[in-house]
Formats: structure tokens, C-alpha cells, sequence
């Protein structure tokens, strides 16, 4: 499994060292890795949406938060993960474009963030380091050898949170 695994857009992959994930073109999408530091088994899940009650009826729970990331932390621990050990690192959640009269519903980038980081908590899984916010899209990917987790941009440069 080793090697350079892709994460579409509303789609998770699980893996373990020394395999790394990456996810393209993170606007007002989140991608959220979960990772085992002493089984080096983790996922990362490209979500697009909050919410799936707020949503037209999809087939796909992996483009909202709220149902994928039930679904990848099960994965992750059915490859030797465990839940005590994860921590999860989450980039994403730009406001993509301005509009004058913004409304709430059009904060998708923020909304998600917030939506990831309550559903994370309730889960019990700490969030120890964000790239969030912005008006600029990201590329993420997880090495799942060291937990690093690198967030490049096209103007703003690379760093690894």
C-alpha cells in the first residue's frame, strides 16, 4: 500500500506508514486527517458540506462532515487504529468569494470548520493543529510515516502543520 494515495473531492481514504494522502483543490471544503502516532495507520477525508440533514438527499455520506467522518474513523480503526491515540489535523473552510450581501448560509468554509471541529469533539478526538479560514484554496497530504501533514498553496506558500 505504499506510495501516494488520492483523496477526491467528498471521498476519504485510509492507509497505513508508508503510504502518504493527499487531497487537490481544498476551497471552502475541509480535509481532515485522523492519525495513530504508534500504529501509523490514518485517513483523510475530503468533505464538502456540513451537514447532510441541511442537504438534498446524496449517496454519498462522504461529502458531508457530519456522516463521513463516522464512516473514515471506522475504517481507520478497523486497520489498527486506536481511538485513544488518534488526533486529527483539519485544513480548508476558505470563503472562496465575497458577496456584499453575504448570509450565514454562504459561509461554507466557516461553517464547515466549525461543523468538523464539533463533530471531532463530540467523537473524542483532539484537534491539535488547523489551517483554516482565508480566501484561498489548499492542496493537503498526510504522511502516514510521521503524521505530518502538509498544506501547500499557490501564492501563499507550503508549511506543515
Amino acid at each position: 500500500m505504499a506510495g501516494l494515495i488520492r483523496v477526491g473531492m467528498a471521498d476519504y481514504k485510509v492507509g497505513r506508514s508508508p503510504s502518504s494522502l493527499i487531497s487537490y483543490g481544498l476551497g471552502s471544503c475541509i480535509g481532515i486527517s485522523l492519525y495513530d502516532p504508534q500504529s501509523k495507520v490514518g485517513g483523510l477525508l475530503h468533505i464538502m458540506l456540513p451537514d447532510s440533514n441541511q442537504a438534498r438527499a446524496s449517496d454519498n455520506p462522504a461529502k458531508f462532515a457530519d456522516t463521513g467522518l463516522p464512516l473514515m474513523l471506522n475504517d481507520v480503526l478497523a486497520l489498527g487504529a486506536n481511538k485513544a491515540r488518534l488526533v486529527a489535523k483539519i485544513a480548508g473552510g476558505a470563503q472562496m468569494f465575497a458577496f456584499s450581501n453575504a448570509t450565514d448560509i454562504m459561509r461554507v468554509g466557516t461553517r464547515n470548520a466549525e461543523a468538523v471541529k464539533k463533530i471531532l469533539q463530540r467523537m473524542g478526538i483532539r484537534v491539535i493543529a488547523e489551517d483554516t479560514g482565508g480566501n484561498y484554496g489548499r492542496t493537503v497530504q498526510i504522511d502516514l510515516a510521521t503524521g505530518a501533514y502538509h498544506v501547500k498553496t499557490i501564492d501563499r506558500g507550503e508549511k506543515t502543520i
